[in-house]
């Protein structure tokens, strides 16, 4: 059975088609990046898998089941702008999650819960090389930091799929190749699935096992928006070695 199976479906915003007619399987811990141009749909189709939209027809599946209307600790996301919260600490934002997610009624966790959740988040921050920023504020990050502590925070939770928006967009060079071999590593760590958006195909290739290319195939200058854009391309890339098997353990 894939991890995520997308059937027939379409997107509309009233006479308006973003995407039509989509079809795709997606198996386990394959890293999927998706390229296109501006408006063709691609940051609509992760906020479908986010569970922030939904589709118009068609089915959109996640281990068989359809997909939860709405996120939640399964799905991990980061985006270009990073969406960290100012008032907490590096390790307070990790903390939260934690803690939003074993206490969904106070929020908040105390003596042995607590210590365990503070462990595992440290963890993580020496996994993303952040261990040592512990307790600054996001303000005090720099930018390559603050993408660090994104990608910690969407992962605290251990989702099954790992949604990426351009998230190297308005990063420095150095600063991106340095989260490529970042993001590569917690990949291969890990069981999760990845769907990333870039607009650097170069990167596309690189990163992913798979790329989607997303287009319009259809134009209609009378009536630009009556067609959708669909994959016209799904490139299977080169695996590699390091999808064998995972190893990084965060709650233990």
């Amino acid at each position: 059975m894939p991890h995520v199976s997308v059937q027939g479906l379409w997107k509309t915003y009233g006479d308006t088609v973003v995407l039509e007619n989509l079809n795709l399987e997606v198996g386990e811990r394959e890293f999927v990046t998706i390229v296109g141009a501006s408006g063709c749909g691609k940051t609509t189709f992760l906020r479908m898998l986010l569970g922030m939209e939904q589709p118009t027809r068609g089915q959109l599946l996640i281990d068989g089941r359809p997909a939860p209307r709405e996120p939640g600790p399964d799905r991990g996301i980061v985006f270009q702008r990073y969406s960290l919260f100012p008032h907490l600490t590096v390790l307070g934002n990790l903390v939260l999650g934690i803690e939003l997610r074993r206490s969904r009624l106070l929020g908040k966790l105390f003596g042995g819960r607590r210590r365990e959740a503070v462990a595992q988040a440290q963890r993580l921050l020496e996994s993303v090389g952040l261990a040592g920023a512990r307790d600054r504020y996001p303000s005090q990050l720099s930018g390559g930091m603050q993408q660090r502590l994104s990608i910690a925070q969407s992962m605290i939770c251990e989702p099954g799929i790992l949604l990426l928006d351009e998230p190297f967009g308005a990063l420095d060079p150095g600063i991106t190749a340095d989260m490529h071999k970042l993001i590569l590593e917690l990949w291969s760590q890990t069981a999760m699935t990845v769907f990333m958006i870039t607009h650097d195909i170069k990167e596309g290739f690189h990163l992913g096992t798979r790329l989607l290319v997303f287009d319009k195939v259809r134009h209609d200058p009378q009536a630009p928006d009556v067609y959708g854009a669909r994959i016209t391309y799904d490139i299977p890339l080169r695996r590699r070695d390091s999808v064998a098997r995972p190893r990084l353990a965060l709650a233990s």
